[in-house]
């Protein structure tokens, strides 16, 4: 039976309250609250603020929505000397910009096109209607500035329960944007709790070889996200087992070493220099040489920095063991640098615990061994200087 997220009568009427939130009582935010209210109009803080504010995470970028159309936005803040940037004016997007603090402002808006890529819209003044446009009920949710939390379609036990469902129909919101089908996996990696929804995952599955007609740069940062989430490798196995990951990484590896480095970046070890990282886990997640990395890279518009670094990864030229010894783990950072020996170092290590997961101790000593010298590294001075020079 398909499930349909429906509409909630009471909608229009708030249905909970946030927990005293210090970002909204920051100057910064209340100024720009102030400007956007100048003339009347109410505004609410929207989606992941709102979402991880109840989820009881830390807020990182503040979103906010305005009846108002985004002309009258940048009026409001320049009329309050705040910077106002049109980074997105044809969506109704403004970047309000207060002692470095940006706040994203977007006018309510209704899709009257979609072509699975990108939406064309018109601005409405229905909050109903705005949120009924998101992809998951658990960022449908918005709150006014003091704290009232609207929440048209449940997401707010959605998200208690860790539930992650598309808004609607779950086809047709994959239909209006093919993005959505790694965003749903980046969620449910990030919020959701097994099993995941039967109908988000048809709909994913129908629909995945539609992924490779978006932009390498969208599912580059999708497929980042999902590497950084908390259990990477399961959404991984979650992603191989929907015939999704082929779409978009045919290079697809062990997801194993993937599981093995992820638990060396956040539990086995404490490191200063030793912490997640989304390119390192894309290099243990795939089968391929130095010519299969640049296609990579290519596929997903690497930065030029990042597919050296990458191509490094995969084909570094140099091997480094537990049992390298001084001497060849000196050469190798000379030549590779601290920062690359110690990627390769948990790389390699992630390959070994895959095999088998229990290694003896004096490996894992070595192992923690070469770690903590790449960490400790620094180059040696220069043995001139510019008064030895005439």
């Amino acid at each position: 039976m398909r499930t349909v997220v429906a509409l909630i009568p009471s909608a229009p009427k708030p249905t909970g309250k946030l927990p005293p939130q210090d970002w909204i009582t920051t100057a910064e935010t209340q100024a720009v609250i102030d400007a956007l209210q100048a003339d009347g109009a109410a505004v609410r803080f929207v989606g992941g603020c709102v979402r991880d504010a109840l989820a009881k995470r830390p807020v990182i970028d503040i979103d906010i929505a305005t009846p108002d159309p985004p002309e009258t936005v940048i009026g409001l803040l320049e009329r309050a000397a705040i910077k106002a940037v049109p980074t997105g004016i044809e969506h109704g997007t403004v970047t309000a910009i207060v002692d470095r603090k940006s706040f994203q402002i977007t006018t309510l808006r209704r899709d009257v096109e979609t072509d699975g890529r990108h939406a064309k819209v018109a601005f409405t003044d229905d909050w109903v209607v705005d949120a009924s446009r998101r992809d998951f009920t658990v960022n449908t949710m918005s709150a006014s500035p003091e704290g009232d939390v609207y929440d048209p379609y449940d997401g707010i036990s959605d998200l208690a329960d860790g539930r992650i469902r598309f808004v609607g129909l779950a086809q047709a919101r994959v239909d209006e944007d093919v993005l959505r089908i790694l965003r749903f996996f980046r969620f449910q990696g990030a919020y959701g709790r097994p099993p995941a929804n039967r109908d988000a995952l048809a709909a994913c599955r129908s629909r995945a070889g539609k992924l490779t007609g978006l932009s390498g740069e969208r599912v580059r940062d999708e497929l980042f996200r999902i590497l950084l989430t908390p259990y990477p490798a399961d959404v991984a196995l979650m992603m191989r087992g929907e015939r999704v990951i082929e779409h978009i990484l045919p290079e697809l590896g062990d997801i194993n070493r993937l599981r093995m480095l992820n638990w060396l970046e956040t539990r086995a070890i404490v490191i200063p220099s030793v912490s997640p990282d989304a390119l390192r886990r894309l290099a243990a997640l795939v089968d391929t040489d130095a010519a299969g990395a640049e296609t990579i890279s290519g596929r997903l518009r690497l930065s030029n920095a990042n597919r050296d670094r990458f191509a490094g990864l995969v084909s570094p030229g140099v091997e480094i063991d537990a049992d390298m010894g001084d001497a060849a783990e000196k050469l190798a950072i000379r030549r590779l640098g601290a920062d690359r020996v110690c990627d390769l170092c948990l790389l390699a290590w992630a390959k070994e615990l895959a095999l088998g997961p229990r290694l003896p101790s004096e490996r894992t000593e070595s192992w923690i061994a070469i770690l903590k010298r790449a960490d400790q590294w620094s180059p040696p001075a220069f043995p001139l200087s510019g008064d030895d020079v005439t």
